[in-house]
């Protein structure tokens, strides 16, 4: 079975497809690459798929669903690469690709994803103290 590498580019994690999508691989890809955005913390994914001549209903489902495991991991997908003949035939399939945004090249994604990561609200919370302020609040009970 052949393996495709996901490789790490600063915060991001770039997948090629070089090779054809059969259901052992697919699986594996995803594994792979949940696996790999847990261990690195990566907010960003980019799926090329530029050496993919054909797009079946497989393939579709299998880039929503690699999709759908990296948001649940917080990391946001682009798929990037895509052929008119591709983007056609997904079209007359009925495939939507929901949840996943795409561009036309990897530098194209790299610039969307960096965008988005900047438009995030920052949910930290800030309560305008600092660390040795908090002895001013006495001694804390314990049970």
């Amino acid at each position: 079975m052949e393996r495709v590498p996901v490789l790490k580019i600063g915060d991001i994690l770039l997948v090629s497809i070089q090779v054809d999508m059969q259901d052992q691989t697919a699986l594996a890809l995803q594994e792979d690459l949940a696996d790999r955005i847990v261990a690195t913390g990566c907010h960003g994914v980019i799926i090329d798929i530029t050496a993919l001549d054909i797009v079946d209903s497989f393939v579709g489902r299998m880039l929503s669903s690699i999709a759908a495991i990296s948001r649940v991991l917080d990391a946001e997908t682009v798929v990037v690469g895509m052929r008119p003949a591709v983007a056609i035939t997904l079209v007359e399939l009925g495939l939507s690709l929901d949840g996943i945004r795409t561009a036309l090249n990897v530098e194209r994604g790299m610039e969307l994803l960096a965008q988005s990561r900047a438009d995030e609200p920052d949910l930290g919370l800030d309560l305008g103290l600092d660390l040795a302020d908090l002895d001013s609040f006495g001694p804390t009970a314990t049970p």
